[in-house]
């Protein structure tokens, strides 16, 4: 017996690396110890079978951004009660029909920023991101993007309501840029908005006597939701873009 060691310091003895190169290679399930992936450099490893896949390359390790199909109850801001929406974020919880070809990693569910988030009473679709580029486009650039939403609602719609929630309801001080509303049935609104808020839907149903009962959002930029199950996620494949 041996005494045990780091698997990083191991993977660098066996590719002759650096320890940085070697805990990239770990971290992107390129290693297995005694037959079992291993993305942790910190496991400890004695006399143990080290097999590293011929094809290992720390460079294949790229951001990522994962869509979520959030349920109601769920939070994705702190300020909010329920349960955190990036628990749902896990291998287990993968859509069977996603089409990316990326392989689950640990590293793919840690530092995601949540961009464009949705009140906790509401669902659809959501982004967390560890690419700074979908990032920028969807807070920075946050104004230019439209947000799909079906709202059920309940009450009675004011004579000229359409009217005004077309023309755009002041929120936080603002007027909508752009912004279109219809009736999908007898109690569903369809409203396309840029840079919706939190809160805002809300406030524009009730201006005009409606009663948000329920809301999701179906679309974020050119983005759907599609067939996507509550409370599972895909990677967002190399093709798509916002």
């Amino acid at each position: 017996m041996t005494d045990p060691i780091r698997l990083a310091k191991r993977v660098a003895e066996l590719r002759a690396c650096s320890r940085r190169e070697a805990e990239q290679v770990i971290a992107g399930g390129w290693v297995r110890v005694d037959g079992v992936v291993v993305e942790e450099p910190q496991f400890r490893v004695a006399d143990q079978q080290i097999d590293i896949d011929a094809q290992a390359n720390p460079g294949q390790t790229e951001a990522v951004t994962l869509l979520l199909h959030k349920p109601p109850g769920y939070f994705t801001h702190q300020d909010s009660n329920g349960e955190p929406a990036l628990q749902l974020l896990g291998a287990d919880s993968l859509w069977s029909e996603d089409a990316s070809g990326i392989r689950p990693l640990k590293m793919h569910f840690s530092r995601l920023t949540v961009c464009a988030p949705l009140e906790t009473s509401a669902s659809g679709l959501v982004v967390f991101t560890q690419d700074w580029r979908v990032a920028r486009k969807l807070t920075e650039s946050a104004a230019t993007v439209e947000h799909e939403i079906v709202v059920e609602v309940a009450g009675e719609l004011a004579g000229d309501g359409l009217k005004r929630l077309n023309q755009g309801i002041t929120f936080n001080g603002r007027a909508p840029t752009a912004i279109k509303v219809s009736w999908q049935n007898e109690s569903r609104l369809r409203v396309a908005l840029k840079g919706a808020q939190p809160g805002q839907v809300a406030h524009m149903c009730e201006a005009v006597g409606l009663k948000v009962l329920a809301l999701k959002r179906i679309r974020l930029g050119s983005m759907p939701l599609g067939k996507l199950p509550p409370g599972q996620w895909r990677y967002l494949r190399g093709d798509e873009r916002f």
